[in-house]
């Protein structure tokens, strides 16, 4: 054989693969998010600790007057009020879901299939307006219906993006309209 065949036949061609390395790396990969979800799991249940002066959330009573209007849409969730960030996880308040608002004389109902249902008394209702984001969600400017109440010593923001994005504003009139007559009868009693 010539010394050209003997150096093309003594090659061998390298690995491809070295499956004890890939394995070792996705096992450990696996094992990264694993730590990290269950950092932020723990997170958020010191923060639900955190907020365990938080009263129970009211429920919705049994005579609440005739409805002034009705949306259904999505809950993002309820911060501390001007504090876009603050997320409060308390009594379920941070759990996103599905909702259906109904705002009645009594107040505002809110009911979150998968989710722990609350009502907030016409007299707890402090501001309704149009913003752009709340803790885990931004939207575009107004894209976001806040409603700012009063839970205990604590005023909340709850955000909430409804179906259909026109009857945003007509729940901040009317919400806004309710509070004014509300404060108004107040001071002339």
């Amino acid at each position: 054989m010539t010394p050209v065949l003997l150096l093309a036949a003594e090659k061998e061609s390298a690995q491809v693969t070295d499956w004890a390395a890939r394995i070792g790396w996705v096992v450990g990969l696996a094992l990264f998010v694993a730590l990290v979800y269950w950092l932020m799991r723990e997170g958020w249940k010191w923060r639900g600790t955190l907020q365990g002066d938080l009263p129970e959330l009211p429920t919705t009573p049994d005579e609440t007057g005739p409805e002034r209007l009705a949306m259904s849409g999505r809950y993002h969730g309820s911060t501390t009020a001007g504090q876009w960030l603050d997320r409060i996880v308390a009594h379920g308040l941070g759990t996103r879901s599905r909702a259906e608002l109904t705002l009645t004389d009594a107040g505002l109902d809110v009911v979150r299939p998968g989710a722990s249902d609350f009502f907030v008394p016409a007299a707890q209702l402090h501001e309704a307006r149009l913003d752009k984001g709340i803790a885990g969600k931004v939207l575009t400017e107004g894209g976001l219906l806040v409603v700012t109440w009063a839970h205990g010593d604590r005023l909340i923001d709850s955000g909430f993006r409804s179906d259909h994005a026109a009857e945003h504003n007509e729940w901040v009139e009317a919400i806004n309209s309710m509070i004014e007559t509300n404060t108004r009868e107040g001071a002339e009693r």
